[in-house]
């Protein structure tokens, strides 16, 4: 049987990562996970879709939403505890939806720290996608209709809020060079030109 593989792209806002991770799947014939990991893992859960979404990829650790939308005990057996919807265990449900995932097939799995989540998995490829500040600028610009400022603001505000969850969770620095196996500078190489890198980074190394 074929060794599952597995690329984990981690991503500055702004650089391109989604469509990186997007295209790499449809290069690579495999699935694609972003949002859509979100949704399987209230589904496996039982839980309300709204609590993921709301918490995904924030670093707060006193995440209590079940009093505030009612949805404890919803669809699930579990009575509401003080507790019981902290981030950290939305975290420890989703890191579960990551796992199961990975053992059931080849995909790309777009941020939510599944690098470090499957840090032992035999056929993890990780990957961090950046580019420098003023291609990225331009593109929020281009992608949300915003102002120069208003980009910036937004590339500050999402990187800040990337790297306090990714360091919380794991222990480690978002971005730092030994967490990741390959680093893609998008704005050097294009979007195009970083999946072509990163299927040929995966040839060399499978």
């Amino acid at each position: 049987m074929e060794k599952k593989m597995i690329i984990t792209i981690g991503r500055q806002f702004g650089s391109g990562g989604y469509d990186v991770g997007r295209l790499l799947a449809e290069k690579l014939g495999i699935d694609f996970y972003d949002k859509e990991l979100l949704g399987r893992a209230a589904k496996e859960s039982g839980i309300n879709p709204e609590l993921f979404a709301r918490a995904d990829e924030q670093p707060t650790n006193s995440f209590l939403y079940s009093m505030s939308l009612g949805t404890v005990g919803l669809h699930t057996g579990f009575m509401a505890t003080p507790d019981y919807l902290t981030n950290d265990k939305l975290f420890t449900l989703q890191s579960d939806t990551i796992r199961t995932i990975a053992e059931e097939h080849s995909c790309v799995i777009i941020g939510r720290c599944a690098d470090y989540v499957l840090r032992d998995h035999p056929g993890l490829v990780s990957v961090f996608v950046h580019a420098d500040v003023e291609r990225r600028v331009a593109r929020v610009m281009d992608r949300a209709q915003m102002t120069a400022e208003q980009a910036r603001q937004a590339i500050k505000k999402t990187d800040r809020r990337r790297s306090s969850y990714y360091n919380y969770f794991t222990d480690r620095n978002w971005g730092g060079v030994d967490n990741y196996d390959l680093s893609v500078d998008v704005g050097r190489v294009g979007v195009e030109g970083a999946v072509e890198l990163i299927a040929k980074f995966i040839e060399l190394t499978r």
